[in-house]
Formats: C-alpha cells, sequence, structure tokens
C-alpha cells in the first residue's frame, strides 16, 4: 500500500462559461424539447470545466494520465463512485463561473472485492463570484485483480420491497453512450470500446456512465414533482449497468426528502439516490 497523504490539500482553480449548446445537447439526448430557460439545470455543471487533454498525454483507458491535480495511483481502473451535492444559489446561462476543487480525502480499503483506493475532490463552484454549488465527488481506484470477469456474474444487490411514488423507464443503447460521451468529452472505453470493456477491464459489455444515471436519477424526479425546489442530492453507484440491460428509474416522494434508485429489471440495484427540497 503506497501512501498518498501529500496530495491531499492539493487544489485546482478553473474557469468557464455557460454556453446553452450543452444544455440542448443534454436535452436532446434525454429526448426533451429545446426548454428555453435562463437558468442551468441541475447537475449540466458536469458539462463544464472539462479536461481538454492531448491525444498523447491520455492513459491506456482513455482518461487523462494522472499525476497532474488526481494522485498517481497504480491501479489502473477508475470509475466516479458518487457524488454528495448541495445547491446554494441558481447558474444562470451565459454566465463566467468558476471552480475551485481541493483533495481532500485518500482512503486505501482492502477487502474481499480486492484493494481499492477512494480519493475525494471537493469542488466549489462560483457563477459571478457567487458561491452556488458544492459537491464532494468521491473516485474509486481498483486493482486489476478485483474486476468481474466475464463469466463471473455480478453479485446481484437486490432491493427490498417497498412503495415508490414512480417507476420508469429509459432506453439506453450505444448511441446514447457515444453521445453522452462526447457531450462530457469523456475518452473512458469501457463506454464505447466494447473489446477494451470485455478484455482488459473484465466486464460483459459497456458500461453506462455514472453520472448519465444520477442524471436520470434527478431529472425523472423534476418532472414528477415540478413543485418542489432541490436543494441538495447525493448518489452512490452500486452496481454496474451495462448496454444490454433493462433497467428503471424510481423514486419514493416523503415529505421534505426522496429516495431514489436505478432498479435492474431482474431486481439488481445498480445506484441509491437521495433528495432533498422544499415546496415552491
Amino acid at each position: 500500500m503506497e501512501n498518498f497523504d501529500a496530495w491531499i490539500g492539493k487544489k485546482e482553480v478553473l474557469t468557464d462559461y455557460t454556453h446553452p449548446r450543452s444544455v440542448s445537447m443534454m436535452q436532446a439526448l434525454l429526448n426533451q424539447p429545446d426548454i428555453k430557460n435562463n437558468k442551468l439545470p441541475h447537475l449540466y455543471q458536469w458539462f463544464y470545466f472539462l479536461p481538454i487533454v492531448n491525444g498523447e498525454n491520455l492513459a491506456e483507458d482513455g482518461h487523462p494520465q494522472k499525476g497532474a491535480f488526481l494522485p498517481p495511483i497504480p491501479y489502473p481502473k477508475r470509475m466516479w463512485a458518487g457524488s454528495r451535492i448541495e445547491f446554494i444559489a441558481p447558474v444562470l446561462l451565459n454566465q463566467n463561473i468558476r471552480r475551485e476543487s481541493e483533495i481532500i480525502n485518500i482512503q486505501f480499503k482492502a477487502g474481499k472485492s480486492g484493494n481499492m483506493y477512494f480519493v475525494t475532490v471537493k469542488h466549489s463552484i462560483y457563477a459571478d463570484h457567487s458561491p452556488a454549488i458544492i459537491e464532494e465527488q468521491d473516485i474509486v481506484y481498483r486493482d486489476v485483480s478485483n474486476q468481474p470477469s466475464i463469466s463471473q456474474p455480478l453479485t446481484p444487490i437486490l432491493h427490498d420491497e417497498k412503495p415508490f411514488s414512480y417507476k420508469k423507464s429509459f432506453p439506453v443503447n450505444t448511441v446514447t453512450l457515444f453521445r453522452y460521451s462526447a457531450l462530457t468529452f469523456n475518452g473512458h472505453k469501457i463506454h464505447y470500446d466494447r473489446p477494451y470493456a470485455m478484455e482488459a477491464e473484465g466486464y460483459p459489455g459497456l458500461v453506462v456512465h455514472g453520472p448519465l444515471l444520477a442524471t436520470l436519477l434527478l431529472h425523472s424526479f423534476q418532472q414528477e414533482t415540478p413543485n418542489k425546489k432541490v436543494s441538495r442530492f447525493e448518489f452512490r453507484a452500486v452496481n454496474p449497468v451495462f448496454d444490454f440491460n433493462d433497467f428503471f428509474i424510481c423514486g419514493d416522494v416523503q415529505t421534505d426528502q426522496a429516495e431514489l434508485w436505478i432498479e435492474k429489471s431482474d431486481g439488481q440495484i445498480a445506484m441509491k439516490g437521495k433528495v432533498e427540497f422544499t415546496e415552491v
């Protein structure tokens, strides 16, 4: 186990501009009309501050090489494990934004599933110098030995039977994955290179992006409850969704919060989320 504590406290500052084209492109991906709104939808901050890296500076998996801002953890498999997001103030379209990022924790874990590091990054986003969004993002680095093999199915993580306020489907195919990768300038091969995903990382197919699933969770909640103002959202990836999986977007809406989850057609839970809100 290598110690990366020296990277805790490392900071990065990026600036961007909320051009509405990214919003229109995501709405098209979601099969929504091009809604004319002057506010950036929740989670669409992920379409800005994208790493612009030359091809020669990409790692084998398609990600930017580690060691600039993120620590050079030797484990080759990287995944976005989850986030906790606080929405402080609206971000407008056609607005200057700034993101201040800091590595706040690095934790090594060894268990039955193998060795892994969890890196937590805190992103503070400012719109015209005013605080707007605070997000803590967990990135997991896995040893190659603890990836699922093609011949070994993933252990089902079943959801306890419970009532739900809505249960919706959204078809995802290879075109959806390609368009989302293009929108986020994400070169990670597990989302579009089937031989790499299966042979190098041991998955049975292409992996659906975690942030895309999280966006479907919150997008569906806001569609179903337009009278509720979201103040906080968190999600945790539990089990991968692949391009051949059918799945449901579920929500159990309560008084001032809601439990959200992605449920595969076979009952496996892929992602868990929670949203806090107030009535408009």
